[in-house]
């Protein structure tokens, strides 16, 4: 078989936080089991990550404690490095974006679009503090979101309802630095032409897509972008921590972190070229067509991965000899929630992998994400389910299944491998079982599906289960013990499959596994081959899983619920306030989509005496074609404000659902528009 060159890139994590359990899950486990799986195949592998360095979310961690951003990075790099490592990921390296070879790296990029006559240098307004006398990036600014509401919102987007708008159509905006309002002040910035590019990333992501098959999410994620059109992006911002920028007069503007953050996987490349004392490695990756590059991430990161970095590669490579290749593919997952909401620092919800793993082995946790990976779908943690999968499954399966073999061996043949005489047709199935399934199982992580993989190394697993128990080798060893040794012989060949299998899963374990075996790993294709020879001796075994008792996992729930947020009180109002709402049945008919807005659609409803124009936040549950016609109830004597710099003159009642999306509160057909509720 074919060996390939692999190039393998997990998203840079900020370095102003631990990394928790949906990070692992998300962008750098799926990624650590294929580049396992890949080498064990004996594929030239490389797999490089590290820390993300520069942006405003580390100005404003180190804001908070008052301290310099260096000493929030190398708080959280050297964090980050000891958790990963203890995680079991398999890094060639874990670089920084801090290093000199990064600015070195992300400052040729931008002179060589500069020197081409690619950027455009553009005159824009931006919040500016007068009091702190300085420019603010958007998270230095925080007000009232003009689509929904939220007091919250950042100066460009809203957390709570996705909006994108302009930095002018915030309302009540504030200076998280002083609390001050902002001014809006002139200044000079660098913008990457993105929508230059937009023919070229849609044809190239259908080839990708064609040849390799993407994953559909992220394929919807880039249909998103393309339908709104990509426009120009600024590269520059003011700022004073991060990649200066490498002109006269850009005193204070630093490169965007989103412009030089994708850059760290090639200084991170350049950086091991330069610790191995090998000049060109990085090139005969990053430089050689024949290297397939795979890019993990989650799906926060899609746009940058799917359509930035490939139209800045693709900027490189239509202006430079050495071109770099594209990735191939984007495997993103989806996100990890804990115990049925999400991750969040700021509300303490979650779990640390650091503090995790103060508490468990890595193994089980690799298993359970692995086996629970939010690959099309959010997927939740919960303390009962790993237990139960570590118990259940790992102790009571796998577990179990090698410990019996074991025992027989040394009790009943001197721990050395039986002879495999006369098998029978039980035994021959057992045997075409083992031969499959490292085919069956490596097609699988080919295409990226890490839980589908699991989930047949598990079923391989209880056929051995099953096989060991159907052949009874307690009964034969009294009876006919060379049947008892086939049966022995067998199971110890699927051992040996078994610990090749789970080994980019986990990878502990199965050393443990191997070592007991007395034996090495081969080929991932091999290991389906009978491979231990009669005789061979083996080593004493020893408890691969201990099982989570139900007091440890009960003391985590526990703390679960003293950390729940304490309920809020509805506010009360008076039946005379509650007089003063004017309900109305009304009908929907028209239906316009807002340009920017992920939620927000525009509709014309007839109240029956009047027609108003009202926006509501339901495109995401909501087709136009499902819309229109429809009979609604309508809160008609609400003040008109602007949302987005578009009127709206009421508002359509509606249910918010368990998935996110909202269900409208619809009234019969029956009932002739403008009907007052009651």
């Amino acid at each position: 078989m074919q060996k390939e060159k692999v190039l393998v890139t997990s998203a840079l994590p900020y370095a102003n936080g631990h990394i928790h359990l949906g990070h692992l899950s998300g962008a750098y486990l799926p990624a650590d089991i294929y580049v396992r799986y890949k080498r064990l195949k004996g594929d030239d592998v490389l797999y490089v990550c590290g820390s993300d360095e520069h942006g405003v979310p580390i100005t404003i961690t180190a804001d908070k404690e008052n301290v310099k951003p260096k000493e929030i990075i190398d708080r959280y790099h050297n964090a980050n490095t000891e958790a990963f490592k203890k995680f079991g990921m398999s890094f060639d390296i874990y670089s920084r974006t801090s290093k000199p070879v990064h600015h070195d790296d992300a400052k040729t990029f931008f002179l060589s679009f500069h020197n081409q006559g690619l950027l455009n240098e553009k005159k824009t307004l931006q919040f500016y503090d007068e009091k702190a006398n300085m420019f603010l990036p958007d998270r230095y600014v925080e007000g009232t979101c003009p689509n929904c509401g939220n007091e919250d919102a950042r100066s460009d987007e809203c957390e709570n309802c996705g909006a994108l708008y302009d930095p002018s159509e915030l309302l009540n905006p504030k200076s998280k630095i002083t609390g001050e309002t902002p001014v809006r002040k002139e200044t000079t910035h660098w913008f990457f032409p993105l929508g230059k590019y937009q023919e070229r990333l849609e044809a190239y992501i259908d080839e990708m897509n064609s040849k390799y098959g993407w994953k559909d999410n992220v394929l919807q994620y880039c249909k998103s972008w393309f339908k709104e059109g990509l426009k120009d992006r600024a590269v520059t911002r003011d700022l004073d921590w991060g990649v200066r920028v490498p002109l006269e007069n850009s005193e204070g503007k630093v490169l965007y972190v989103w412009f030089e953050a994708v850059l760290g996987y090639i200084s991170a490349t350049r950086d091991l070229s330069e610790q191995r004392m090998e000049p060109d490695l990085w090139k005969d990756y990053w430089q050689n067509p024949k290297t397939k590059y795979v890019a993990f991430i989650g799906k926060d990161n899609v746009v940058f991965h799917t359509i930035i970095f490939p139209a800045m590669l693709m900027a490189w490579n239509d202006g430079n000899d050495e071109k770099f290749v594209l990735p191939q593919n984007v495997p993103a997952n989806e996100f990890l929630n804990f115990e049925s909401k999400k991750f969040s620092k700021s509300r303490g919800w979650g779990i640390d992998a650091k503090d995790f793993l103060n508490l468990f082995p890595a193994d089980p946790l690799r298993y359970y994400l692995a086996a629970n990976a939010p690959e099309n779908k959010d997927s939740d943690f919960y303390w009962k389910e790993f237990q139960s999968r570590n118990n259940d499954e790992l102790a009571d399966i796998l577990g179990n299944f090698v410990n019996r073999t074991f025992i027989f061996g040394e009790k009943h043949f001197e721990s050395k491998v039986p002879e495999l005489i006369n098998p029978t047709e039980i035994d021959l199935r057992m045997l075409e079982r083992i031969t499959e399934y490292p085919a069956k199982v490596g097609a699988l992580l080919e295409k990226y599906k890490v839980k589908d993989a699991v989930l047949e190394m598990m079923n391989f697993t209880r056929s051995c289960n099953k096989y060991f128990n159907d052949s009874e080798p307690w009964k034969s060893v009294k009876t006919n013990k060379e049947q008892c040794g086939t049966t022995i012989n067998i199971c110890l060949q699927a051992i040996y499959t078994l610990a090749e299998l789970f080994s980019p899963v986990i990878p502990n374990t199965t050393v443990k596994l191997f070592n007991m075996l007395n034996a090495r790993p081969t080929d991932w294709y091999n290991s389906g081959n009978p491979t231990l020879a009669a005789g061979h001796e083996l080593n004493k075994p020893e408890i691969l899983f201990a099982k989570i008792d139900d007091e440890k996992i009960e003391e985590q729930t526990t703390k679960l619920e003293e950390e729940k947020l304490p309920p809020v009180e509805d506010p009360k109002i008076s039946f005379d306030d509650f007089t003063k709402i004017d309900l109305r049945v009304g009908e929907i008919l028209e239906v316009e989509k807002i340009p920017k807005s992920k939620k927000l659609i525009k509709l014309k409803v007839d109240l029956g005496d009047s027609q108003k124009q009202i926006l509501a936040g339901v495109a995401l549950s909501y087709t136009a074609e499902e819309l229109l016609g429809k009979k609604v109830v309508v809160v008609s004597n609400l003040q008109p404000a602007k949302l987005m710099g578009i009127e709206s003159e009421g508002m359509i009642i509606a249910a918010d659902k368990k998935d996110g999306g909202v269900q409208i509160l619809e009234v019969s057909a029956e009932i002739p528009s403008g009907t007052k509720v009651k």
